[in-house]
C-alpha cells in the first residue's frame, strides 16, 4: 500500500509540474509573439530607470518572460552589449529626458565597469541628466555613479572608500585532509595559477605581481574619479589611507556625494527638472522595457557586415557552455566568418583567464587562417590572459581597456595523485597490469615515478617555447624581449600596451571601430553581426529542466558529496593549462 501511495504521489506531482511548464510556455509563447510585433511605446518626459545592482555579462539571454511578474526573474544578467546599445539609442530619444541611475554594488569586472561608465559619459554629450541614488555603494558602484550630475546617499547609508583589495583562495589545507596530493609541472616564476594547490599563501613573485596591476587598476579608477568630481588623486588616496568617510555626511564634506537625502527629494529634483507637478508619477522606463524597443544594429540586410565572436569563460576543447569557451564553437564561428564574403572584418571579443593549452592553440590556428583573408582585430573584456591572451596573439591589432587583465604568458600541467583519498575516504583502491613499463602514463590512481614528472615538465616547457614564440612572433618582438615580460606574469591593459602585448586603450567600440577602418568600411557603412548566436530564452528554460546537479549528488552521495563535488572542479584543472592566478577576486 505504501509503495502504491508513493507511486501515486509521483505521477500527481509529476502531472503538477507538467502543467506548470505548460503554463510558462503558453506564457512565453504569447509574449514572444507580442514582443514581436509591439515595441514598447515610450512616452514623452520619460526618464530611463538603470538599475545594474546585478551581473554584468557580454551579453544577456532572450526573455520573454521579462514583463510577466511571477517568473519575471529579478537575478537576470545584464548584457553589457545590449546596454550600451540601449544607451546610445537614449542618447539621441527626444522621449528620454535622462537617466535615475542605482548602481549600488554591480557585479562586474573593471573593464565592464569601464565601458559602462563610459557610455554614460557618452550619454551626457546630449546634455540629458543623470542622476544617481543609493542606500550603500561600493567603490565599483561608486565608479560608475562618479559620472553622474548629481549622486544622493541615503542620511542612513554609507559609502565604501578604502581602496581595492585582491583576495585569492588557497586549498591546500583541504587536499592535505582529503588526501589529494597535486604534481605540479610549470614554466615561469609568475605562472601562480598552482599556488592554490601547494602553498598556504602567496608567494613573492605572486605578491609583487598582484601589487602592481592592482595598483594600476586603482590608479586608473582614481584619476577617473578625480577628473569627474573636480578632486585632486592624492586627496582620494588620502580620503582611502584614512578611512575618512564613516558617514555620508563625510562623502558630503569630501565632495564625492552631491547630496545626502532620499529617494523622494531626488525624484522631487526629476520633476522639477522635467516640469512636473509633486503629486504626479514620473514616467519611468526599465532598462530591459526600453531595450526592446531600441535599434537592433545585428544581422541587416547590408552587403558589409563586420562579425563580433563573443568567447566568455573558461577555455576546453569541445563546445562552449554557459561560461566556457568551446574550441569547437570559436573554431566553426571564426571559420563561417572567414568564408562569409559580406563579413568584411572580424573582432574577436575575448573575457578569458586562459584553461585548455591544446583548446588555446586550436583556435589560434583559425584566427591566422581568417587573418589571411580579412581584418581580425582582438578585443579584451575584464580577463584576456593566459590561454585568453594566446587565442587574441595572431590578431592584426588588440585592443584593451586600461583595467583589462591580461598578460599570464606561461604554461602549468597539474596532475592529482587520488590514491589516498579513494582508499583512506572511499574504501576504494587500485591495481593494474600493463604491457609497457609507461602504459599507465599520466596517472592519477599512484605515484608517478621520477622519469614520468621528468617527461611531463619537459612537455610543460615544449608548450611554453612554442606559446612565448607564437606570442614573440603575433607581437613583432624579439624572443628575449617577449621572454622578459612572460613568465607568467600579470599585467592591466595599461602596463601591456607599455610592454607592447596591447596596441590600443579601449573598448569593443573601439576594437569594432579599428576594424572598419582596416577594413576601408566608413561610418554607417556596415552593419555588426554577433556570433555565436545568442541562446533564447527556451534554450535556457529547457537545459534547466536537468534539475540541480549539486542536490542530486548531495542525495545520492550523502556527506560524501562534498568531497566528489570538489574532485570534479580539479578534474578540469588537470593537464596542460594556461591560466591566469586561480579565483583572484578584486573588490
Amino acid at each position: 500500500m505504501r509503495q502504491f501511495l508513493k507511486y501515486v504521489l509521483a505521477t500527481i506531482v509529476g502531472l503538477l509540474l507538467f502543467s506548470f511548464v505548460g503554463f510558462l510556455l503558453l506564457i512565453g509563447v504569447g509574449a514572444a509573439l507580442s514582443s514581436s510585433d509591439k515595441k514598447t511605446t515610450v512616452k514623452e518626459n520619460t526618464v530611463l530607470k538603470l538599475e545594474l545592482d546585478k551581473p554584468i555579462e557580454e551579453r544577456s539571454v532572450d526573455n520573454p518572460f521579462s514583463n510577466f511578474g511571477p517568473v519575471r526573474g529579478s537575478g537576470d544578467a545584464i548584457g553589457l552589449i545590449e546596454l550600451k546599445r540601449t544607451l546610445k539609442e537614449a542618447k539621441e530619444d527626444n522621449n528620454i529626458k535622462g537617466i535615475y541611475l542605482q548602481t549600488e554594488s554591480p557585479v562586474a569586472g573593471w573593464a565592464s565597469l569601464e565601458e559602462v561608465r563610459n557610455a554614460l559619459i557618452d550619454f551626457k554629450k546630449s546634455k540629458k541628466f543623470v542622476y544617481a541614488y543609493a542606500e550603500t555603494m561600493t567603490e565599483k558602484g561608486y565608479y560608475i555613479a562618479s559620472v553622474a550630475d548629481k549622486i544622493y546617499l541615503n542620511p542612513a547609508g554609507d559609502l565604501e572608500w578604502n581602496g581595492l583589495n585582491a583576495e585569492l583562495s588557497f586549498f591546500k589545507g583541504t587536499l592535505d585532509k582529503l588526501g589529494i596530493k597535486p604534481e605540479i609541472f610549470k614554466v615561469g616564476d609568475f605562472k601562480s595559477a598552482v599556488e592554490p594547490f601547494i602553498r598556504e599563501n602567496m608567494s613573492d613573485p605572486n605578491r609583487l605581481q598582484v601589487n602592481s596591476f592592482l595598483n594600476s587598476i586603482n590608479n586608473h579608477m582614481l584619476v577617473g574619479v578625480a577628473q569627474s568630481r573636480g578632486l585632486r588623486v592624492d586627496s582620494l588616496k588620502r580620503y582611502a589611507d584614512e578611512l575618512t568617510i564613516q558617514k555620508p555626511a563625510d562623502a558630503l564634506r569630501t565632495k564625492l556625494v552631491t547630496n545626502v537625502g532620499y529617494q523622494d527629494e531626488l525624484e522631487s529634483l526629476i520633476r522639477k527638472q522635467l516640469g512636473v507637478e509633486e503629486k504626479k508619477k514620473i514616467n519611468y522606463v526599465s532598462l530591459s522595457k526600453y531595450e526592446s524597443s531600441a535599434k537592433n544594429d545585428d544581422e541587416g540586410s547590408g552587403s558589409n557586415r563586420i562579425a563580433v565572436i563573443i568567447a566568455s569563460g573558461d577555455i576546453q576543447s569541445g563546445k562552449s557552455g554557459d561560461n566556457s569557451i568551446g574550441s569547437e564553437t570559436i573554431v566553426e564561428e571564426i571559420r563561417k566568418a572567414r568564408l562569409d564574403d559580406k563579413i568584411k572584418a572580424i573582432v574577436l571579443r575575448v573575457n578569458s583567464g586562459g584553461g585548455s593549452a591544446l583548446a588555446s592553440d586550436v583556435m589560434y590556428r583559425e584566427v591566422q587562417l581568417a587573418r589571411k583573408a580579412k581584418p581580425v582585430i582582438g578585443s579584451m573584456s575584464d580577463y584576456a590572459a593566459s590561454g585568453g591572451y594566446y587565442m587574441l596573439m595572431g590578431c592584426d591589432k588588440i585592443v584593451a581597456q586600461p583595467n583589462t587583465i591580461t598578460g599570464s604568458i606561461g604554461v602549468f600541467s597539474l596532475l592529482f595523485n587520488t590514491e589516498t583519498f579513494f582508499k583512506d575516504k572511499l574504501g576504494v583502491t587500485y591495481d593494474r597490469v600493463k604491457t609497457n613499463t609507461n602504459a599507465d602514463f599520466p596517472t592519477a590512481t599512484h605515484e608517478m615515478t621520477p622519469f614520468q614528472k621528468q617527461t611531463m615538465q619537459r612537455a610543460t616547457e615544449r608548450i611554453y617555447a612554442e606559446f612565448t614564440g607564437k606570442a614573440a612572433a603575433g607581437r613583432k618582438l624579439p624572443i628575449d624581449s617577449l621572454r622578459a615580460i612572460a613568465g607568467g606574469r600579470v599585467w592591466t591593459g595599461t602596463q601591456g600596451k607599455a610592454i607592447g602585448l596591447v596596441d590600443q586603450l579601449g573598448g569593443l567600440d573601439d576594437a569594432i571601430k579599428l576594424a572598419a577602418q582596416s577594413a576601408k568600411l566608413k561610418d554607417g557603412d556596415f552593419q555588426l553581426k554577433y556570433q555565436p548566436r545568442k541562446k533564447e530564452f527556451f534554450e535556457q528554460l529547457m537545459s534547466s529542466f536537468g534539475g540541480d546537479e549539486d542536490a542530486k549528488m548531495q542525495a545520492q552521495l550523502g556527506e560524501l558529496a562534498p568531497y566528489v563535488k570538489y574532485m570534479k572542479k580539479l578534474k578540469t584543472m588537470e593537464g596542460i593549462q594556461m591560466r591566469m592566478p586561480f579565483e583572484i577576486e578584486i573588490r
